[in-house]
């Protein structure tokens, strides 16, 4: 990584694109394009893993920690490859361009990919490079493609509920499963080999051009996942594999009764004496997927906030220690210079702080909170920042920075935003003056949220956590990046030597 750098934060689903939703298509490489021209290096995106309505929607809380999310694949692209007819898109419907409508979205792509499959078969059958794909990723992709199968099969219902069979894996139940539901199976590994291929094809589009790629990784899975199937050893269950305790984190500045994540927290005994192999299974899929991998909620590599199962809020937790040193020394030895960005926001203690600065890892800082309407917070000043970490104006949990200038803060706050920029700030030119906080500041790494890059207000907003709907469905179109905003953008980085 160059001395500087950097980069814009944008999720794939907030592309521009005909379909609904964001994918792997035209618009992110018309996005990507103006990364170029602004003379940034880096592009952060969000989890890429598969979504559901069940969990709202959330990138952070998947059916599996190693598949791709197949709303993201491209139906261009299939055209492109011969597996989809203009035709095949006469019957899609208009789709907004600022929202994404996910159940619509649904509907239109499963019809799209159904019919991408069924032209694969006939046509493709022998493909080497699917065969290969299907081999490399065995160990994942098998399980995956069967505990989707079995899933439709029984409308849904969560796994600790199928037939005990099934449930607990047994050889034979598995066996006649795999006989009973081959079509199935093979479609759910064709999405995930042409989101693979996809995904690569555009990756190595950024990487051509100089720009990493900066993934994400949610630290814990969900209990209705194929890796808490496949794996429930890893995870503190009971005897009827129900989660024994649940994840979350105490009151913070996002919630007074802390959140309830509701995640299965780890077997960390167990972990360490398998040598943490899940776990490196886990990250050598995500760098695959991306050049640098940022660790939500990395405090819980440390100790974690485990609150017993069953109740409403997380007030009534307890922190339980995890064997940090060990598991990221095995890390480190696997993944040499390990590419990690360490997500310590929120009550970071003197031990995450410790592991830390152990192991040489990037933090994060967040200027928002250094103006925050309870008072500036001295971790997250500008003047504060240290080299070795990533600075952002907001991160995809916050509003954007025009949002929290024009709904959060009041006279006194904005009165301190004046105060440190030395001259009056306003809605309009909020978002540009803490990216030129943000890029002068000394950290290597500068991440700004495409809402800022634009200054977008409030309905550019990506999350509110713990507002369960609503979440997640904020697109922006090609206009927005025009060559105004790309010009702001690029002027900033070079005037603070980061191109």
């Amino acid at each position: 990584m160059k001395p500087r750098a950097s980069g814009v934060l944008a999720h794939v689903s907030s592309m521009p694109s005909r379909f609904g939703i964001g994918d792997f298509g035209p618009g992110a490489y018309r996005f990507v394009d103006f990364l170029v021209r602004a003379r940034q290096s880096l592009w952060q995106i969000l989890p890429l893993t598969p979504t559901s309505p069940t969990f709202g929607n959330s990138p952070y809380s998947s059916i599996s920690a190693f598949a791709g999310n197949p709303l993201f694949i491209s139906p261009e692209l299939l055209q492109e490859d011969g597996l989809l007819a203009e035709k095949d898109f006469s019957d899609c419907p208009k789709f907004p361009d600022r929202r994404v409508d996910f159940a619509a979205v649904s509907t239109c792509k499963d019809v799209l990919l159904g019919k991408a499959f069924e032209t694969f078969r006939r046509k493709c059958a022998g493909n080497r490079s699917y065969a290969l794909f299907c081999k490399r990723n065995a160990a994942w992709l098998d399980d995956y493609a069967l505990f989707i199968a079995i899933r439709n099969e029984l409308g849904g219902r969560v796994w600790n509920k199928w037939p005990e069979g099934l449930r607990d894996r047994d050889r034979n139940a598995l066996a006649a499963a795999r006989r009973k539901y081959r079509r199935e199976i093979d479609r759910q590994k064709f999405l995930q080999f042409v989101f693979h291929s996809q995904w690569s094809r555009l990756k190595k589009y950024c990487n051509d051009r100089s720009i990493r790629v900066i993934g994400d990784l949610p630290i814990y899975v969900s209990f209705d996942s194929a890796d808490v199937w496949v794996n429930p050893r890893v995870f503190k269950l009971d005897g009827k594999k129900r989660p024994l305790c649940v994840a979350g984190v105490p009151p913070d500045y996002f919630s007074s009764t802390g959140q309830l994540w509701g995640n299965p927290v780890y077997d960390w005994a167990h972990l360490k004496k398998s040598r943490f192999s899940w776990w490196l299974e886990r990250m050598e899929r995500n760098l695959q997927i991306a050049d640098f991998v940022r660790i939500d909620h990395f405090r819980g590599l440390v100790a974690y906030w485990e609150v017993p199962a069953g109740r409403k809020n997380a007030v009534k937790g307890r922190w339980t220690k995890v064997p940090a040193r060990a598991f990221l020394s095995v890390l480190t030895k696997r993944f040499p210079r390990l590419p990690v960005i360490a997500e310590d926001l929120g009550f970071i203690t003197d031990d995450v702080r410790e592991i830390i600065r152990l192991f040489n890892l990037p933090g994060m800082r967040v200027l928002q909170f250094a103006f925050s309407k309870g008072g500036p917070d001295p971790v997250h000043m500008p003047h504060n920042v240290p080299i070795n970490c990533v600075v952002y104006t907001g991160t995809h949990d916050n509003n954007t920075t025009r949002g929290w200038y024009e709904h959060e803060l009041g006279r006194k706050a904005r009165r301190r935003v004046d105060a440190y920029l030395g001259r009056k700030v306003s809605s309009r030119n909020i978002s540009r003056e803490l990216m030129r906080l943000a890029m002068g500041t000394v950290a290597r790494m500068v991440i700004i949220p495409i809402q800022d890059v634009i200054g977008a207000g409030t309905e550019a907003r990506m999350n509110r956590p713990s507002v369960a709907e609503g979440n997640w469905a904020w697109r922006f179109t090609m206009q927005d990046i025009n060559r105004e905003a790309g010009k702001d953008l690029k002027d900033l980085t070079v005037i603070y030597g980061r191109d």
